[in-house]
């Protein structure tokens, strides 16, 4: 899936595109992330660049479902200015998602650019 209006994204997975893009531009961070569970709760985050703690949006929200019990994802959406994701972001939802589980990344203005698998 390439270059997409968000009006053309399944209606939950519009969502956390949302999310993702609303945590971007509320936190003025580079990445803004969402992942929907096995329940459909979201969980949403920004980049975290601490001195002694460094977290991509998305290994962020990751952490966050997991954290709050998840016990496996059906979802996640990043956007960002990037045109890749980094291995590590699809490790962490391929840990808590499966390989199967879809990556929406996104650009700042919400379209999406493409659809990862996890694995």
């Amino acid at each position: 899936m390439t270059d997409q209006a968000p009006e053309s994204v399944d209606p939950e997975d519009r969502k956390i595109l949302t999310l993702a893009r609303s945590a971007r531009a509320r936190n003025s961070v580079p990445e803004g992330a969402a992942v929907r569970d096995e329940t459909g709760r979201t969980y949403v985050a920004g980049t975290v660049a601490l001195e002694s703690l460094r977290l991509s949006a998305l290994q962020t929200a990751v952490a966050m479902a997991v954290a709050s019990g998840a016990e496996s994802l059906e979802a996640a959406a990043v956007v960002s200015e990037a045109a890749e994701l980094p291995a590590g972001d699809l490790a962490a939802v391929r840990d808590l998602g499966g390989a199967g589980t879809p990556v929406l990344l996104a650009g700042p203005d919400g379209t999406l650019r493409s659809t990862l698998d996890a694995g």
